[in-house]
């Protein structure tokens, strides 16, 4: 299938965990057409690399680096106070960053690693950014989710698995509360001009596992690199979500290999209400929850 994609000159897309692999590749496509690209990441000699690399794919226009460690709340409310301190619009925003971790972790605020990093920096994230891009729009906000949100519940009583902590549940979970809230973000955003969608890139040949030392992942890595799909393909439905003129306005989806899914569990309200205000509280996010029904 031809990808369809707009002239991307003079809209600025910030994209999470630009540093490797598929955020790293969506940053890329969308720097060589022509966008305003800001890197977030957490590590300053890799955005400076990363920097540099797309600036000379790109005839020199080199992207803004804005650090941040998705695991603190402390340091996502200060990389958004500076984003929208500098003034710039925000046309798009790419929501990538992840974490796979074998054992169970906590960040500093004594939440579970990959709860707070996959997801709750998400939430956070976006809702300190979104009166940028409500002031933007026409305005996306694209999640990267995973078909492993099929295997998992949202479970309030262990929400961060304290009990029976496996790597896959972790991660799964992570995914599912990233579909929830897409789907609530998009109904409350709906006719404001800003589009909320999620996308499963597929099976990446990334370094997503690095974090976990050990024997296992070490001969598993140089697999996944080989047979599974280069970051640049997989990129492809986040790029299109980011830029195809044909999605102008469509909103509530969950998309992959290029196609939007049409069967999706529908999330009761009360369900979707109970993850908002748990994850407002969490995050101490002032944004109003939204209303059941």
């Amino acid at each position: 299938m031809k990808d369809v994609v707009r002239d991307m000159t003079g809209r600025v897309c910030l994209v999470t965990g630009a540093t490797d692999g598929h955020g790293r590749a969506v940053a890329r496509a969308l720097a060589r057409r022509g966008a305003d690209v800001v890197l977030l990441g957490r590590d300053p000699e890799k955005c400076r690399r990363v920097q540099a690399a797309i600036a000379a794919e790109s005839g020199g226009k080199s992207p803004e680096v804005l650090l941040c460690d998705l695991a603190s709340r402390e340091a996502i409310d200060r990389a958004a106070s500076e984003y929208l301190a500098g003034g710039r619009p925000l046309h798009v925003l790419v929501n990538n960053a992840g974490l796979v971790s074998q054992t169970r972790r906590e960040n500093a605020e004594g939440i579970e690693l990959t709860f707070a990093v996959n997801y709750l920096a998400m939430f956070q994230l976006t809702l300190r950014l979104l009166p940028r891009l409500l002031e933007s729009a026409p305005a996306r906000i694209v999640n990267v989710a995973s078909d492993t949100y099929r295997m998992a519940s949202l479970d309030f009583s262990d929400l961060q698995l304290e009990r029976g902590y496996s790597f896959v549940r972790a991660y799964a979970r992570s995914k599912l509360a990233i579909v929830v809230f897409t789907l609530e973000l998009a109904r409350q955003l709906d006719g404001r001009g800003v589009t909320a969608n999620a996308v499963d890139p597929g099976p990446v040949a990334s370094n997503i596992g690095a974090n976990n030392p050990g024997l296992a992942y070490r001969i598993v890595a140089p697999l996944i690199r080989h047979l599974f799909p280069s970051p640049d393909r997989a990129a492809r439905t986040a790029l299109m979500l980011a830029t195809d003129p044909k999605l102008d306005g469509a909103t509530g989806g969950y998309y992959r290999s290029l196609r939007r899914r049409e069967r999706m569990p529908a999330f009761d309200a009360e369900l979707r209400d109970r993850l908002w205000r748990t994850s407002a509280a969490l995050t101490r996010v002032g944004h109003p929850a939204p209303s059941a029904g």
